[in-house]
């Protein structure tokens, strides 16, 4: 007999499409084949952040050679908007432009150059309308996309001013572009029944499916939304891909053939929303052992033009301005600021890093003005029974963090390099160390309630061969590998008989974006629903059959096995087939408990929360500013991890794509309102060379004590936070200057020329006579 598959879930399993990602095989929008007379898009774009178009003349650009069709707003047929959530977002402009680089019309022509060419032909008049291009601004102008936020625990003004010692602050947090390897695209075709077949590449088909339909003006039934795989996606492709799509169908409607969008590269770093901008500033009240009393804290984000998911991100950077302390007493003001950019968006972690960096600077000035170390400044302050109690009135209920801290401190030895790092510090005039610890408490569940919920169907063959289909989307972070393990591990057989079908809306309806970290909790629990279905009948048609108990009957080592008796699953599949019994079924799950009440600013909004620590290590030249991260260590918890070896990876590409954030990837626009980071050339992401040479990463093994998909925890954003250990690092080197008796300002990213500025700030706080210096 062949060897017997064990248990798929939870073993360190490669991703579904690993081989087809090195061998070139897995097919991405732009792979697949051009279809004869297949049109291709360009847009013509706003050189202005805020004008009235006075004139718009296209005859030259219909008449280009390889035009197929030119469209403006006024040729979209159903709804205009294709905003998310809130009104705002207009597939094309009308009559006035509020961001560089905001469609005014579109083109579909032979080819993609043709059409980019054709573009530079349109005649367009603009009247320059005043412009907010900065969170600054917007507070001046009182302008905001959304009405404030606020979460209060407690007389913190009280609070603030009875404690023994008070700070106040201000940090600004700069965004990042999502930068995925496969760019914004898309493809639609339309159908016999006057519908439209859409290939996106998106994290959410279900608002693909609804915004086609009513641009169209046709029923959400006659659209088909359709995701195999995304290059990459980080929130970038949430609400994003939906104008790509859209326009798309548009075409193809108009046209009646097959069209293709793939925005070039420059076009979508100019035209898509990237991580929000903060400015937080903050007054907090503490306590001579560095605990805090009293907390007053506004966190300004940048949304941008129109309203996007700000809500929910500054609502989020809210829920995580506690991060892993008990604060006592607060209170959490969330501002929504528009300004005449283009809108910002999801990115990962959906507001949750912008607010623990402000706390992660609260505690770091807290130490430094009670001379401790930063690291026992934040372990009195974390998370512990009796002090579990958020700002927003969720109980912590699984206090993991003080074990997990205390573990990955000894097993750093952190103690010990702290010394040793101080020692070399004195020794060295213009070379210093930085260390530091930072933890991560990260809640996981959509913010809006009803987005909690997942459907799977799922199908047995008669050769004993799965296929489940889900709402989720996979853009690299290995979902369909942990459904498949999921559905292999409910029928006891191997991962190779089971397949994951590409994501549709035809399938699964009503789907929630892949995104909040919630893919594998929804949709693992969706499909583990199906198979117990199909399961159940099964068991039931064996009682019948062979007069068992239905829970006698076990699904083990690729066999159903009853008593003596054993099938293969084919063998038992085919039995039951020739006896009439469905071999297929849907199911679902919502996720329990949660609830928020926005007007109070309090409830559960979630289920549970996953947790980590790391603890970085850099040098940092004092003449110049430049650094490298010497080593990072990390302890992550994951729960009863699903398949390690794809948590490892993402707990790995979070933290560099983190480090990006807070280090190389300066997003900047001029005083025109032009993004001028547009391209790889002015925009660094992290290379292979600055992946710490010494980078150890372990999984903190302890259950989650909700019911999860086996006992397991999420782990896409989470890690992306572990990073602030980095940024906190550099500080701590630029600290060092002083002994440690002063904190400059570093806001982020932290490039070389940022940490050069503080360390000048350090020098001038020397200079002012007090102790201090090099050493």
């Amino acid at each position: 007999m062949a060897e017997q598959p064990e248990r798929a879930a939870g073993k360190a399993s490669p991703h579904e499409s690993a081989r087809k990602h090195v061998c070139g095989s897995a097919r991405y929008i732009d792979d697949l084949p051009v279809m004869p007379g297949m049109a291709h898009i360009a847009t013509g774009k706003s050189p202005h952040p805020h004008a009235r178009i006075t004139h718009l003349d296209l005859e030259h650009v219909r008449r280009y050679p390889g035009v197929l069709d030119v469209v403006t707003q006024a040729d979209i047929p159903g709804k205009v908007d294709v905003a998310p959530v809130f009104d705002g977002d207009p597939l094309l402009a009308g009559e006035v432009v509020e961001f560089v680089g905001q469609p005014v019309f579109a083109v579909a022509a032979v080819s993609m150059e043709v059409a980019q060419r054709a573009v530079a032909e349109a005649r367009i008049g603009y009247e320059p309308l005043p412009a907010q291009l900065s969170i600054e601004d917007a507070l001046a102008a009182d302008a905001h996309v959304l009405p404030p936020h606020e979460m209060r625990m407690g007389d913190v003004s009280a609070e603030i001013s009875a404690a023994p010692q008070r700070l106040n602050g201000e940090l600004y947090v700069r965004g990042q572009e999502h930068f995925y390897l496969e760019g914004q695209v898309g493809q639609a075709e339309p159908t016999e029944d006057g519908g439209i077949h859409v290939i996106a590449s998106t994290q959410h088909p279900t608002e693909i499916q609804h915004l086609v339909a009513e641009v169209l003006d046709i029923p959400f039934n006659r659209v088909v939304a359709e995701v195999r795989r995304m290059g990459g996606g980080f929130g970038g492709k949430e609400t994003q891909a939906g104008p790509i799509a859209c326009m798309t169908a548009l075409f193809a409607h108009r046209l009646g053939r097959s069209v293709r969008y793939r925005m070039p590269r420059r076009d979508d770093m100019v035209q898509t929303g990237k991580r929000h901008d903060f400015l937080n500033r903050w007054s907090v009240g503490f306590d001579d052992q560095g605990v805090i009393h009293g907390l007053d804290l506004m966190l300004a984000g940048k949304c941008g033009y129109s309203a996007d998911l700000s809500q929910g991100i500054v609502d989020r950077a809210m829920f995580h301005a506690d991060n892993a302390y008990f604060l006592n007493t607060a209170r959490i003001e969330g501002l929504r600021c528009r300004t005449h950019t283009v809108s910002n968006t999801a990115f990962r972690g959906f507001g949750g890093p912008q607010g623990m960096m402000a706390i992660e600077t609260v505690i770091e000035d807290i130490a430094r003005a009670t001379g401790q170390d930063p690291l026992d400044v934040r372990k009195r302050n974390l998370y512990s029974p009796g002090r579990d109690e958020t700002p927003y009135g969720q109980t912590v209920e699984q206090h993991v963090l003080p074990e997990l801290v205390e573990r990955l401190e000894a097993d750093s030895d952190y103690r010990g390099r702290r010394a040793g790092i101080e020692a070399f510090n004195q020794k060295h005039r213009y070379l210093k160390k930085g260390l530091a610890l930072t933890p991560v408490k990260f809640g996981i569940s959509f913010t809006v309630k009803h987005l909690n919920q997942a459907g799977a169907l799922l199908q047995l063959y008669t050769d004993g061969s799965l296929m489940i289909n889900h709402g989720g989307t996979e853009m690299g972070q290995g979902l369909f590998t942990k459904v498949q393990q999921v559905v292999a591990s409910e029928f006891g057989v191997s991962r190779d008989q089971v397949m994951v079908t590409s994501t549709r809306t035809d399938k699964i309806p009503n789907t929630s974006a892949t995104a909040a970290s919630s893919g594998s909790d929804l949709n693992g629990m969706a499909a583990r629903d199906a198979c117990q279905r199909v399961r159940g009948v099964l068991c039931e048609f064996a009682a019948s059959e062979f007069g068992v108990e239905p829970d006698a009957v076990r699904f083990e080592r690729g066999l159903v096995v009853i008593g003596e008796r054993e099938w293969t699953l084919g063998e038992f599949a085919e039995l039951a087939y020739t006896h009439r019994v469905p071999l297929f079924a849907t199911g679902f799950y919502r996720t329990p408990k949660i609830h928020y009440n926005r007007e109070e600013g309090k409830g559960r909004p979630f289920f549970y929360y996953a947790n980590g620590a790391a603890v970085s290590e850099v040098t940092v030249d004092t003449a110049t500013g430049e650094y490298r991260v010497e080593r990072v260590d990390i302890l992550h918890d994951v729960g009863d991890s699903l398949n390690p070896a794809i948590d490892i990876g993402q707990i790995e590409g979070g933290f560099v794509q983190g480090m990006g954030w807070l280090t190389t990837e300066e997003l900047l626009w001029d005083n025109q309102g032009r993004v001028i980071s547009n391209s790889p050339s002015n925009y660094k992401i992290p290379t292979a060379g600055d992946v710490p040479a010494d980078f150890r990463v372990s999984l903190y093994d302890r259950p989650n004590n909700e019911e999860t998909i086996y006992l397991s925890k999420a782990v896409g954003e989470p890690p992306l936070m572990l990073a602030i250990s980095v940024w906190a690092a550099l500080r701590d080197a630029c600290a060092a200057t002083t002994r440690y008796r002063f904190s400059p300002r570093l806001d982020t990213p932290a490039t070389p020329e940022r940490v050069y500025w503080a360390l000048r700030e350090c020098e001038t706080f020397n200079l002012e006579g007090h102790s201090g210096g090099h050493g």
